[in-house]
């Protein structure tokens, strides 16, 4: 077991961190304990899978996270570290972002609320991708239980009590019947899943660069909100803007997609920590419901 001490540049909105990290929660694959502040999740590493857990500090001006990190092999330590300084957006230049879109009258308030709000990332493109899938036209509770029992079927047993998130080579060889009778999602979505996963295991990765966003649009029951979704979550893109989603438009005073688009001009290259505030005032801070930004947007696939 290692343990880290990782730094980040407050401040830090931490209370919106855990709220993230609470309602997008696998049981099985992740645990969340509210009252240590402290997230575990499965991942793997080069050799082998590991248990990597954080704690935050009660404090938005700390100036870092505490991370433990339980490794098939120590070799992949230095890797899960930045894994975890990714997912947890600990680099991002805060203060900066802040103030430029502390300019926008709408997003002030906010900004004022959460200063130092992160995006909340990924561990695993592919984890994401699939979760994305199967949660759509759903709350985000009920997307979660579609994870929970995909990863109790196909995961990999790691430790204490946790499995990793089955892999793209492990779903592409269970037939999309299999899929939507084992995890209880329709067909359409069990097929997408299939669809993917083969994707994936022959090759489809976010290193393609311009021809991956491409692939995925050609893949059965993916479309432009579930990419844009994906870029914002999981690839690391901080202008991201699924401007189709739902909750994001309704934030907006109820507009269309073509209209948010022309609205967030001026947050550009911060588009997604835009999206991240908003998200968070509407489904976490507000109404503290099972809806979430996953839950309660715009989907690609037909029920």
């Amino acid at each position: 077991m290692t343990t880290l001490r990782l730094p980040l540049v407050p401040p830090f909105a931490v209370s919106a961190m855990l709220d993230a990290l609470r309602s997008h929660t696998v049981a099985g694959h992740e645990r969340h304990d509210a009252q240590t502040r402290t997230h575990s999740r499965a991942v793997r590493g080069r050799g082998g899978p590991a248990v990597v857990s954080v704690t935050f500090e009660n404090d938005p001006d700390a100036a870092y996270v505490t991370a433990w990190i339980d490794a098939t092999d120590d070799r992949d330590v230095p890797e899960l570290e930045q894994c975890i300084r990714t997912w947890l957006d600990l680099d991002a230049a805060s203060t900066a972002i802040d103030a430029a879109l502390g300019a926008d009258p709408l997003l002030a308030p906010f900004i004022a609320a959460r200063p130092g709000l992160r995006v909340l990332g990924s561990t695993d493109w592919f984890a994401t991708a699939v979760q994305t899938v199967v949660g759509q036209q759903v709350s985000l509770a009920a997307g979660a239980t579609f994870a929970t029992r995909l990863v109790a079927a196909y995961g990999e047993n790691v430790s204490d009590g946790l499995r990793c998130f089955p892999t793209a080579q492990r779903l592409a060889g269970i037939d999309p019947d299999e899929l939507k009778t084992t995890v209880r999602i329709t067909g359409v979505r069990s097929r997408t899943v299939h669809a993917l996963a083969n994707a994936a295991a022959n090759g489809l990765d976010p290193v393609s660069g311009p021809e991956f966003r491409a692939d995925l649009l050609a893949l059965p029951g993916i479309g432009p909100w579930t990419v844009d979704y994906l870029s914002l979550r999981a690839l690391g893109d901080r202008d991201a803007f699924p401007s189709g989603d739902l909750v994001l438009r309704r934030a907006l005073g109820g507009i269309s997609a073509g209209e948010a688009t022309a609205r967030a001009e001026t947050w550009r290259p911060w588009r997604a920590y835009a999206v991240s505030h908003l998200w968070t005032h509407a489904a976490y801070t507000t109404s503290r419901t099972s809806s979430s930004p996953a839950a309660a947007s715009s989907s690609d696939s037909s029920a």
